[in-house]
């Protein structure tokens, strides 16, 4: 998980603060603390970095936005004891959620926004996007799926690779419809990145009623093709996730790759990709490109040749990354019309 500069200095200085009170408080210790660690310690610095990222949400858009966090219930969490005390639980979901200040009681489009990273959480390295959404007149709905960083580890060790993190997801489009006053049931659309995309591709085309359109950026397609050009340790840390390896087991990363589902899209979709890219190989997205046209799908696309940023190519303060980004808001805005 990448850290920004602002976010890794406020960490380090609230454990340069937490050592000094520390200091203060007893006999100094014969040797600096270490980094940390355990797996213990890293959750501990998650949770704080949520926390950090939660200040830092409301400092880069709350002049324009409401902003809150919500919780709510997805398919059961896992237990190595399915007879135990609370097994078969629905896990409970954290998000984000961003209502344009400027709506008033006025009814507007949902964009279900899926942070990119796999252990990770929606932060403000997209702050940039978010704001220029809301600006447009969107509600933004941003869930930190099963497995997600800084909610402890019993949260992060449900992660569940393209399975039941997708319905957290889903759970948090239907929450929305439900709960909030501002969202158009009528009007809602999913957009994400990376494995943000990833997310984004399973959920048309699981549910291809639920969403007026969708945006995959640089978007995981092909899990089987993924674990050949990947390191060994990646493939063990997937293996990890999904429970066996690829080569053991290829019809299961077959079932959790959008790739071999491309003839259920019935969802508007616009695909960007980068031939530079140094996570998701180009090569990834072109397979699905040629599974959706060999299902005789309509659909919208663009490769970008060596795009300067590689995978974050379009995500930059650049001006061909601002110009990507108005590539997307056009074919958003063509079917959830927002400011109507």
């Amino acid at each position: 998980m990448n850290r920004s500069p602002l976010r890794s200095c406020l960490l380090a200085s609230t454990l340069a603060v937490s050592t000094a009170l520390a200091q203060m408080s007893g006999p100094p210790p014969a040797a600096p603390a270490p980094t940390p660690t355990t797996d213990a310690e890293r959750h501990r610095l998650d949770v704080l970095e949520r926390k950090i990222e939660s200040l830092m949400w409301s400092d880069q858009v709350g002049d324009i936005a409401r902003i809150d966090t919500v919780r709510y219930t997805s398919k059961p969490n896992r237990t190595k004891n399915p007879t135990g005390q609370g097994a078969g639980n629905p896990l409970i979901i954290p998000a984000y959620t961003f209502v344009p200040k400027s709506l008033g009681d006025k009814k507007a489009p949902l964009i279900i926004f899926v942070h990119q990273g796999i252990h990770a959480q929606f932060d403000t390295m997209d702050a940039h996007i978010v704001r220029e959404l809301i600006a447009q007149g969107y509600v933004i709905v941003a869930p930190d799926y099963r497995g997600s960083t800084g909610y402890g580890a019993g949260f992060y060790n449900q992660i569940d690779y393209g399975g039941t993190e997708i319905d957290d997801t889903y759970e948090g489009r239907n929450w929305a419809i439900e709960n909030m006053p501002n969202v158009d049931p009528e009007r809602v659309g999913i957009i994400g990145w990376s494995h943000g995309g990833y997310h984004a591709l399973l959920n048309i085309f699981r549910w291809p009623d639920a969403y007026k359109v969708a945006y995959a950026g640089v978007p995981v397609s092909d899990l089987v093709q993924r674990m050949g050009y990947k390191t060994q340790s990646y493939r063990d840390t997937f293996a990890s996730f999904i429970g066996k390896q690829a080569s053991e087991d290829p019809m299961e990363y077959r079932r959790r790759s959008p790739v071999y589902h491309a003839d259920k899209l019935a969802t508007p979709l616009l695909i960007h990709a980068n031939t530079n890219d140094e996570d998701v190989n180009v090569m990834e997205v072109e397979h699905l490109i040629t599974a959706l046209r060999a299902a005789g799908k309509k659909f919208d696309y663009k490769i970008y040749e060596d795009a300067p940023g590689g995978h974050v190519f379009n995500r930059l303060d650049t001006k061909l990354a601002k110009e990507s980004r108005q590539e997307i808001y056009t074919f958003l805005a063509g079917y959830l019309k927002p400011g109507t």
